[in-house]
């Protein structure tokens, strides 16, 4: 399936004059997962987001698809086990972007949990995924497969599996299969009001944040999928608030600094949390804090001082050795979770994770959840959504997220091949052919190319520097000063085929570093 380039403007004028049957607000894994579900069954389907798809939350999530141990402790067994099933279906549908990983616990003399505590949690947690991959190494096992590991008091350790992803990519993914069932979808495009009739919702008032122009969109049926901003527009409606919003921070280390090839899970000394230490993309991660996000959430979340001191000071205690520093860290990045509040007065990681759905007069809202079950929150919003199409098949059907990627004659390296297929799926084939031979080689210290670029800025509604080096790919992440010394080669790809001039271009890097300095870099010490 061809994928085309069409014009903000083109796009702006058709969603005011065709009628929409589900208008979707909000562009991360949720929105997109709703809109891929509707759109596969036949409704007209019109995606919005205020700001750039996965922006929120789906692109600074801690990029696990897993089922949750601790959410067996926390007696949702059903939440879990929707989760594995979860992880499975998406290991088989999406390989080369979800990828199944080992995880180590290592246990030590007198230290809960020990090893048949946690033995008997994995074989649950194994029994509910439907697979049998855990088992218990000795002490010299574990240290040869994570050494400089501490070792006083060390038994051995509990070894499993889950699954990590490249979140922003996984959401790009599941627009990309909405828009090829015919779904519309625009960024940066916020609604400022919802349209009523007799007491029913019956569309939005929406804003174009790059030109300040206003379109009035109608729709048989408005999803309200912003996750931590859900309150916003359902608090007139319903009168209450429901979203508790919590932050999620990690760092990222600088490539060959504590390099790990399977994740390690510890609890924290100051609190006992779970923190963990795992590869990704070529680095090691470092998460997360679990904290009540009280800032304002319209501007983006940011990693604090004593976050940092809290996770350096955990790393360190299990690997001793690697003195891990603040100069070790090339960034940061922090997400804001939609938590469900229990009102119950919970710490924030004594939080239930489960999602949601509420309908007010026709507005749909949907918040909390994981990254890992958003096919089966979309499932839930269309069954509140049923009511209102008599025809809508709500019902889980079991149909695959992704198409089958169709067989690529190529002279990729299969490394490189199956990555490309994880990262573009059902465009794989057309991103292939379109790859100009000098811009496919890997990039010093990552693995994307300069051809991966150009295809974002040309088919993938980059709007801002931040968007091609945040989300479209992960390089504000991987390298040192968010890839800044990079610049100069991108500039011609943003000019080409974003038809930049060069008083643009400055702007947009000056609005680049300015981002990245406040956001994903390395806050001044405490």
């Amino acid at each position: 399936m061809k994928k085309t380039t069409q014009s903000r403007a083109a796009l702006w004028q058709r969603i005011a004059t065709e009628p929409w049957d589900m208008l979707v607000i909000g562009g991360g894994i949720t929105g997109a997962g709703v809109a891929r579900e509707a759109a596969r069954r036949g409704l007209k389907t019109l995606l919005v987001e205020q700001r750039d798809y996965a922006w929120g939350t789906s692109s600074r999530s801690s990029k696990m698809v897993h089922g949750g141990l601790r959410y067996i402790a926390q007696g949702d067994i059903r939440l879990t086990r929707e989760s594995l099933s979860e992880r499975e279906r998406l290991l088989v549908e999406a390989p080369g972007l979800v990828t199944r990983i080992g995880y180590w616990m290592a246990h030590f003399r007198h230290v809960f949990p020990g090893r048949f505590v946690f033995g008997v949690l994995l074989s649950f947690y194994d029994f509910l995924a439907g697979v049998r991959d855990h088992r218990y190494s000795s002490r010299a096992e574990f240290l040869k497969h994570v050494p400089g590991y501490r070792e006083t008091g060390l038994t051995g350790a509990s070894y499993y599996t889950d699954a990590l992803v490249d979140d922003s990519r996984l959401v790009l993914r599941v627009l990309d299969e909405a828009e090829a069932d015919g779904a519309v979808l625009l960024n940066y495009v916020k609604v400022t009001s919802l349209l009523q009739e007799n007491a029913r919702v019956t569309g939005v008032q929406l804003t174009d944040a790059m030109t300040g122009s206003s379109n009035t969109v109608r729709a048989g049926v408005v999803v309200n999928a912003t996750g931590a901003w859900a309150d916003r527009l359902r608090e007139g409606l319903a009168g209450e608030k429901k979203v508790r919003p919590q932050r999620g921070s990690h760092v990222v280390l600088a490539p060959g600094r504590l390099p790990v090839s399977e994740a390690v899970i510890f609890m924290h000394a100051d609190d006992k949390r779970p923190l963990f230490i795992y590869p990704w993309e070529g680095r090691t991660v470092i998460g997360t804090t679990d904290l009540d996000h009280r800032q304002d959430l319209d501007i983006e979340a940011a990693i604090t001082a004593q976050e940092v001191d809290y996770m350096l000071r955990g790393v360190n205690s299990q690997f001793p050795k690697a003195c891990i520093t603040h100069n070790d860290i090339i960034a940061t990045f922090s997400g804001v979770r939609p938590i469900v509040a229990s009102g119950s007065g919970l710490n924030p990681s004594a939080e239930r994770r489960d999602h949601s759905v509420w309908d007010d007069q026709g507005l749909i809202t949907v918040t909390g959840g994981k990254l890992t079950t958003f096919r089966l929150i979309a499932l839930d919003v269309l069954k509140a959504a049923k009511k209102y199409f008599s025809t809508l098949d709500a019902s889980n059907n079991k149909a695959p997220v992704f198409r089958a990627i169709d067989t690529v004659d190529s002279h990729w390296p299969p490394s490189v091949l199956a990555r490309l297929k994880g990262r573009f799926g059902l465009h794989t084939a057309q991103f292939l052919a379109q790859a100009l031979p000098e811009e496919r080689a890997a990039l010093p210290l990552v693995d994307t190319s300069l051809a991966e670029l150009r295809w974002a800025a040309r088919y993938e509604q980059v709007v801002h520097l931040d968007d091609l080096l945040l989300r479209r790919t992960r390089l504000g992440l991987l390298l040192p000063e968010g890839g800044q010394p990079l610049l100069p080669q991108l500039r011609s790809i943003c000019q080409q085929e974003l038809q930049w001039s060069d008083a643009r271009w400055q702007e947009e890097c000056e609005r680049y570093r300015e981002i990245w300095q406040r956001h994903y870099s390395v806050p001044a010490l405490a």
